[in-house]
């Protein structure tokens, strides 16, 4: 009975009660993170996490002074152990993974709305016309590419580069500008280029760094509406066909194909089916003058409603009529508004992650490190561990230039300067007891081997020395 009262007092929606965390020293590590930078990945997908954490101190030099922590699939920390080292890393701060750009930044406590959303990069102008090598026109120059925060250019000094160079904090949602368009006060226009410093890969369609091209937002979608407008072109040229008047139809001559098509604008029928019937028994209910009398009525009752948009829809396509109402509001709703303006209005962050859940996953390539291989006859790589850095087993090698696949059962040969030639036991002779014997037999196997190169060395020097003949000598004397 009490276990019954108990099943009657639970319910599927218990009231969740929050956990309120302390606020003590030992539940806080914001005195470790203030030796910290945050940073996330631009392309996930082509940015493994697990090899980011153990590959970005070597590209900083740091080693065993930084700590990496994961914190999501595109999020990470770096806690350093000293403040040099953390100002070095973002001194530079355009760095990549994997040739693609990581944005950094110092550990904020409270960061705000466009945390890790500007990357500071440098970035060098070109074709500016010679009579703006201003600070000022330079540094409007270099707002199309963001937001400029340092000009490096001195009038007084020679240029000895083609180029100024402009730092700025670069939205990474927005596509990466090449060139820009700027008309001059004189008239004429003029092309600048920018070149940005230190980002490697991006979508050569959008110019995004975000994605390859392959994975293109843009482009997959641009390629989808391609389809649909190809297959909606084949249905309606299947459909074309299929209404085309054949030879054997009682209608040949009398009606043509654009008569009795689609109608390109709506995508309807010019001509209901059932009416095309209709003329069909209408005509083949007569012969020969009477027929020629209706199949001209049908041609001119058709040619007659050709401007007559309610007679086509009354007779020819046998629709009904609309209703016409004097409740102007009836059923009236509500209506959303998705136009450009609301877009603009939303948040950068939103829109990112949503382009961001276009992105197709790709299979990754796991490296495997052998722990044990034989030094004689064939190197064989049996075993195979979990290494430390977190790379899982596998047939792959470590190079300069990435991983490739090892090489497994190479012969081994020793240098040919250190080989040793072993005798060749044949024509062994038996002795008395019908045993053969081996002493015997390897040492005139070794004399044997030494008059064959002996005499191989000879070979080669008479072949390189030439015959000495006596011209008209004759046979010798008796």
């Amino acid at each position: 009975m009490n276990l019954n009262k108990v099943f009657e007092t639970m319910s599927m929606e218990e009231e969740e009660v929050p956990f309120n965390l302390p606020d003590l020293p030992q539940y806080s590590a914001v005195e470790r993170n203030k030796m910290s930078i945050i940073g996330r990945t631009l392309n996930p997908e082509c940015q493994r996490m697990k090899d980011l954490i153990l590959d970005m101190p070597r590209k900083w030099q740091v080693y065993d002074r930084v700590r990496g922590v994961a914190l999501s699939p595109t999020m990470f920390q770096f806690i350093f152990k000293y403040e040099h080292d953390l100002e070095e890393v973002l001194r530079k701060r355009v760095w990549t993974f994997n040739e693609w750009s990581i944005v950094i930044d110092r550990w904020m406590e409270k960061p705000p709305d466009d945390y890790l959303k500007y990357l500071l990069v440098w970035v060098q102008l070109r074709n500016i016309p010679v009579n703006h090598y201003t600070e000022e026109a330079i540094t409007a120059f270099g707002g199309f590419a963001g937001e400029v925060d340092v000009v490096a250019f001195d009038p007084s000094k020679a240029q000895s580069q083609d180029y100024v160079r402009v730092r700025v904090f670069f939205d990474v949602s927005r596509p990466v500008r090449k060139t820009k368009v700027i008309n001059l006060p004189g008239g004429g226009s003029v092309t600048l280029r920018y070149d940005f410093e230190r980002i490697q890969k991006r979508c050569y369609h959008c110019q995004r760094l975000t994605h390859d091209k392959d994975k293109c937002p843009l482009l997959i979608q641009e390629r989808k509406d391609q389809a649909a407008e190809r297959r909606k072109k084949m249905m309606i040229e299947k459909q074309k066909r299929e209404l085309m008047i054949q030879p054997d139809d009682p209608l040949f001559g009398v009606l043509r194909d654009e008569q009795v098509g689609l109608d390109e604008a709506t995508g309807r029928r010019k001509i209901n089916p059932e009416v095309l019937q209709n003329m069909r028994e209408y005509l083949l209910a007569a012969e020969g003058g009477e027929k020629r009398v209706r199949e001209e009525r049908v041609k001119t009752s058709v040619l007659d409603l050709e401007n007559d948009p309610v007679g086509q829809r009354n007779f020819l396509r046998l629709e009904p009529a609309p209703l016409v109402i004097s409740e102007v509001d009836k059923d009236k709703g509500r209506t959303f508004d998705y136009g450009p303006k609301a877009v603009e209005s939303d948040d950068e962050r939103t829109k990112q992650e949503k382009r961001s859940q276009l992105v197709i996953r790709e299979p990754q390539m796991t490296v495997s490190v052998p722990c044990r291989a034989r030094n004689k006859g064939y190197e064989e790589a049996t075993d195979f561990f979990e290494c430390s850095t977190g790379f899982s087993s596998g047939y792959a090698d470590a190079n300069s230039s990435g991983t490739s696949k090892m090489k497994v059962g190479r012969r081994y040969r020793s240098p040919k300067r250190l080989r040793r030639f072993k005798a060749k036991i044949s024509n062994l002779e038996e002795g008395e007891d019908g045993e053969k014997s081996v002493g015997e037999a390897e040492e005139k196997g070794s004399a044997k081997r030494r008059a064959e190169v002996v005499a191989g060395s000879f070979k080669k020097i008479a072949r390189r020395s030439n015959s000495k003949v006596v011209p008209n000598g004759g046979l010798p004397n008796q």
